[in-house]
């Protein structure tokens, strides 16, 4: 037998010796391809290399991909757990030949590792080929002599890949191993090849064509192979078990799952769904993504909420899928040095994500019951599972899972509608900005000199105005203006667009804002304030030279606030949004709890030190490779071009941008951090102000703290203190207050128990507590049931205006009498509302004239229910 850690060093060093550069596994959020969600297969990272856009060093390579496939086409989610080999995570071991080797000398390889490194008997594996591929075909059964009784032709579904609709493609060649009669299922091609008797363990796939538009398959210059063989399948092969989550690597985990979580039966589904997705959970962490409502961070939560959902049905109440990141770092951090490194960090996040989790699975799960319980058949409907996702954070995943333990069944499409009826209210609610109004149709691009200069002289070459084509504009028009050479810069990358004015010899045009339209077309919006403009004309385009440096000193104190928090939280940190501008700074980024006063003051003093050193902000233009094997920090989801501005601040920042800058870092002059808080789950956003802007906010707070030492009769060197003796004194009153409140509402309630009355054999009290809050109701109404022993209490007060209802209804009465209901009906006399547990109910009120009426109505409300 061989561990899951020796089959994949054996692996490695099989085609190590084999001329393969070893290759590092990437990150689990694809560098190079926006189209995937995740790295779903071990060829993501040669993509490039492959439709022959980059090249390596190397021609032929191989590596141990960490992958997931948990969103997307590829989603595997809700099979995790219930069958032997589906998982959210998992290790794909691949070689692959770029314009290297081809079939012949991939099929040796894999047959050589199989039965004579690994010596898996022949007669337990079978292979397939696709259906026209004789090439391959002679290969098998003629060079490596495979049995032709264990070999077989499939056709494109099975046997045939293509990296999309158009582009490289080519047929597979994929290897089963056959797990043994005892096992239901027949070979591949067969009528009952759904079975789990033979399991692929490796696919071969040959790129041998480039596919057009129509359809035709014209033969590639240089064929190459990718190849993709799952560890945990190997490893089952291996280790004599049908299930992957038998194996070592498996077992450990669920051997940590069932002793943080209590469980005795090692074979329980839940157990295996917390041991995949630790994995997934874990690695994704690693990679930078935090769980939230939108993408990857969407993924990622509903991979912990279901893990955490597993462990709550085992009973396991309380946070316990953070403590399974160390057995996973025994188990993988030798080979993933990144997990053991981050491994703190990790179990901070998932820590984080559980606790947040907590409230809402258990009020979740209760509205599910109670959905259950009205059920009618068994399909619960879409608007209904809309609901718990909306409201309850429930994806819909989730719901199914329960669902089906259950034996009850979703309706997805009804979910699906009440999906895309929300998508069109939020579509419909949006509003639109100057980009709607840029329908213009204006070929070459404009010469931006704005790096340079904050004036220049450039040529009208078209005007605008709600998107129709003019020839001239005159006085008090609104329009755009696109000149051939500009030194506005248009707004991206966070920073708004410049302010300014043009001026030609007959007119004056007002620029408000800059955007710009495609790669290079820059528009100035604004209006004519004096004259007419001409297409044609000859312009001075002049910036608003005091703006745009006091948007400059923000924009570069974002890049070191970026490095800061880097610095600070850790390398997790990652840019989710910004906003630069004349008047304040504002950044968003990945972070998974509120950074503390004490980590801000270490930001800022960060910031402030560069300032002060005054380096030179160095700008170069670099191929877009030469720039991040620098150290140049590009942002994830951002488009760059091949050659893209790298912006240097000394040796604390780093980073690829085309926005505008100081020329020193000390022309920042003053940094301050305004605000800090989060604006969705796991980002969190920073305000801050820096310069001119910096010293005003700095001389207001120190008015302000001025003002409030004179209030509290004291300098602004003891304020705080002062401050806390008010504050510790009015703490004090309120407690004596409330204090007094009780002995008043106990004796109240002494003097009440007069009022009872009995309707047929019920004891009944309804009375009015003019000046109580809802704390003294409270303590009332519970003195008030324990002295009656068994009835029903219904007390009203009023206090400046607002009317506050409590109902109380004995535990031996509840059966009969709903607290909440009484409370409803007496609510609707003081045009209130109000709700809550059968035993007691509260409501609120605005109209304390309905007061006697809501407590006449009591005694008959108790008659109507006997």
């Amino acid at each position: 037998m061989k561990s899951s850690v020796e089959l994949r060093q054996a692996f490695l060093d099989y085609f190590a010796e084999h001329g393969h550069s070893i290759v590092e596994s990437s990150p689990l959020v694809p560098g190079n391809d926006p189209t995937l969600l995740f790295t779903n297969a071990g060829m993501v990272q040669f993509k490039d290399v492959f439709l022959g856009n980059e090249k390596r060093p190397y021609s032929r390579a191989a590596t141990s991909q960490r992958c997931v496939r948990a969103g997307g086409k590829h989603n595997d989610l809700e099979n995790v757990g219930y069958t032997a080999r589906h998982h959210t995570f998992f290790e794909m071991l691949g070689n692959f030949s770029f314009g290297d080797y081809f079939k012949r000398e991939a099929i040796g390889y894999a047959w050589e590792f199989l039965t004579r490194v690994l010596e898996i008997p022949t007669e337990r594996l079978w292979v397939t080929v696709y259906t026209e591929d004789d090439e391959a075909a002679a290969i098998w059964l003629d060079e490596i002599g495979v049995d032709p009784a264990r070999f077989s032709r499939c056709g494109e579904k099975d046997n045939f890949w293509s990296m999309g609709e158009t582009g490289p493609c080519g047929p597979c060649s994929e290897i089963f191993y056959d797990h043994g009669p005892e096992v239901p299922g027949g070979p591949p091609g067969s009528p009952d090849e759904d079975g789990d008797r033979y399991v692929e363990i490796w696919n071969l796939v040959f790129m041998q064509y480039d596919r057009d538009a129509d359809g035709r398959l014209t033969p590639l210059p240089h064929p190459s192979v990718d190849t993709g063989m799952g560890l945990e399948r190997l490893a089952a092969v291996m280790q004599g078990v049908h299930s992957n989550y038998d194996i070592d690597l498996f077992q450990a985990l669920i051997a940590a799952a069932a002793e943080a979580t209590g469980c005795d039966d090692r074979r329980s589904k839940s157990l295996r769904v917390i041991a995949d997705h630790i994995r997934s959970a874990a690695f994704l962490v690693v990679d930078g993504v935090t769980p939230g409502n939108e993408g990857r961070g969407y993924v990622q939560r509903r991979i912990i909420r279901r893990a955490i959902r597993h462990g709550y049905q085992l009973g396991q109440q309380q946070p316990f899928f953070h403590r399974l990141v160390a057995p996973l770092v025994a188990q993988m951090g030798a080979a993933y040095p990144e997990l053991a490194a981050k491994q703190a960090h990790v179990e901070r996040v998932l820590k984080t994500e559980e606790e947040r989790f907590a409230d809402t699975l258990d009020q979740g799960l209760r509205i599910f019951e109670d959905i259950v319980a009205g059920l009618e058949g068994t399909q619960i409907p879409g608007a209904a599972v809309f609901r718990l996702y909306d409201t309850y954070g429930f994806p819909s995943d989730l719901t199914a899972d329960i669902a089906r333990e259950r034996g009850l069944s979703l309706d997805m499409a009804g979910f699906e509608r009440e999906m895309q009826a929300q998508k069109e209210r939020a579509r419909a609610a949006s509003h639109f900005g100057a980009g709607d109004r840029l329908q213009i149709d204006v070929e070459g691009e404009t010469d931006f000199t704005g790096y340079d200069e904050t004036l220049s002289q450039g040529t009208v070459v078209a005007l605008y105005v709600d998107g129709d084509a003019r020839d001239r504009l005159g006085a008090g028009e609104t329009g755009l203006v696109v000149l051939d050479v500009t030194p506005f810069y248009a707004e991206a990358g966070g920073q708004a667009g410049d302010r300014g004015w043009l001026t030609s010899q007959t007119a004056r045009f007002a620029v408000d804002d800059t955007q710009k339209q495609g790669d290079g077309v820059i528009c100035h919006l604004g209006r004519v304030t004096d004259g007419e403009l001409l297409v044609g004309d000859r312009v001075d385009a002049r910036v608003d030279a005091e703006r745009r440096h006091a948007t400059a000193m923000h924009h570069s104190a974002t890049h070191l606030l970026h490095a800061a928090l880097r610095q600070v939280l850790g390398e997790h940190v990652q840019q989710r949004g910004s906003l630069v501008n004349a008047d304040r700074l504002r950044f968003d980024f990945s972070h998974f709890e509120p950074v503390s006063r004490g980590q801000l003051r270490e930001i800022e003093r960060l910031v402030n030190h560069e300032i002060r050193e005054n380096h030179t902000v160095e700008t170069r233009i670099m191929d877009l490779e030469d720039a991040k094997a620098s150290g140049a920090m590009a942002l994830f989801g951002e488009k760059y071009a091949d050659q893209v501005r790298v912006l240097r601040m000394g040796d604390f920042s780093t980073e690829l941008c085309g926005g505008t800058h100081v020329r020193a870092v000390g022309d920042i002059g003053l940094f301050k951090i305004t605000a800090e808080g989060g604006i969705s789950s796991g980002v969190r956003r920073i305000e801050a102000v820096a310069g001119e802007r910096a010293l005003a906010w700095v001389e207001d707070e120190e008015s302000r703290l001025n003002r409030i030492a004179e209030l509290v009769k004291g300098g602004a060197a003891d304020a705080d203190d002062k401050v806390a003796q008010l504050v510790e004194r009015a703490r004090r009153l309120e407690k004596e207050l409330d204090q007094l409140k009780a002995k008043l509402a106990s004796a109240a309630g002494s003097d009440l128990i007069e009022q009872v009355a009995e309707v047929n054999g019920v004891k009944v009290l309804a009375a009015r507590i003019d000046g109580a809050d809802a704390k003294s109701l409270r303590e009332t109404l519970d003195q008030l049931k324990g002295r009656i022993g068994s009835g029903i209490v219904l007390l009203a007060s009023e206090d400046a205006g607002k009317v506050s209802l409590i109902a109380g209804v004995t535990k031996d009465l509840t059966d009969r009498f709903k607290a909440g209901d009484l409370v409803k009906s007496a609510a609707e006399q003081v045009s209130g509302r109000g709700g809550g547990r059968p035993d007691m109910a509260q409501a609120g009120g605005s109209d304390p004239t309905g007061i006697p009426a809501a407590l006449k109505l009591v005694h008959q409300w108790v008659q109507d229910r006997i």
